[in-house]
């Protein structure tokens, strides 16, 4: 049975042409604001909008609206940021479907403010439970739960971060092993290992990592 792609769209760095055909395959995409008008510009309309609608153009909240879009609209002095309200509608679905991974578009990019806080939503999610795939044309970024299984290719590089103080690491397939390895906060030992072949297995023992994926564009 194939899995329901539950996606959000953020306001960060677009590329619409990748953005189109990475899209294709969203069943239920929720924007954030002005993430709405990044989903236009890939020919994609929302399933849902949300947020406090200062960023979204007036055209494209009409286009929303005629497609049949819900539209979600909250006032600009609120607690959460328009991110984390459409992360909530998204854990919702998931949740209703079964779904573990939520995929994260728009979400890097333009203030580092943001990604920041991007992380750090991340990991909360990651604490419930959830898988936030954080996704541009450059890389894939996601916090590693238990033991996985990635796919790379020979030569391709990933980066494992710890986010806790610290996190123990065990790695298969990778050029620079790691055998319950201690990665620290506080010095990125983790960056730029090597995949050796099309797989690698990555368990994190103790705490809390993030895996990035360079990769190449489609």
């Amino acid at each position: 049975m194939s899995k329901i792609k539950i996606a959000v769209l953020a306001n960060g760095a677009w590329d619409h042409e990748w953005g189109r055909q990475a899209l294709k395959d969203v069943h239920f995409l929720i924007c954030a604001d002005g993430g709405a008008n990044n989903a236009a510009l890939s020919l994609r309309m929302p399933d849902q909008v949300i947020g406090d609608l200062d960023s979204i153009s007036p055209e494209n909240l009409s286009r929303c609206k005629d497609s049949g879009c819900v539209i979600e609209r909250y006032p600009c002095e609120k607690d959460e940021t328009d991110l984390e309200l459409a992360l909530l509608r998204a854990e919702e679905k998931a949740d209703l479907l079964g779904e573990q991974d939520i995929w994260l578009y728009g979400a890097t990019g333009k203030r580092i403010d943001h990604f920041l806080g991007n992380v750090a939503l991340m990991l909360a999610y990651a604490r419930k439970g959830y898988r936030l795939r954080v996704i541009d044309p450059e890389q894939e970024l996601w916090i590693v739960q238990g033991r996985e299984e990635m796919k790379g290719a020979p030569g391709q590089e990933i980066s494992l971060i710890a986010l806790s103080e610290k996190a123990v690491v065990t790695t298969e397939g990778l050029y620079y092993p790691l055998h319950k390895g201690v990665l620290l906060q506080e010095r990125p030992r983790g960056i730029s290992n090597v995949f050796i072949g099309e797989k690698a297995v990555v368990e994190v023992n103790e705490g809390w990592v993030i895996a990035v994926l360079p990769r190449g564009r489609a």
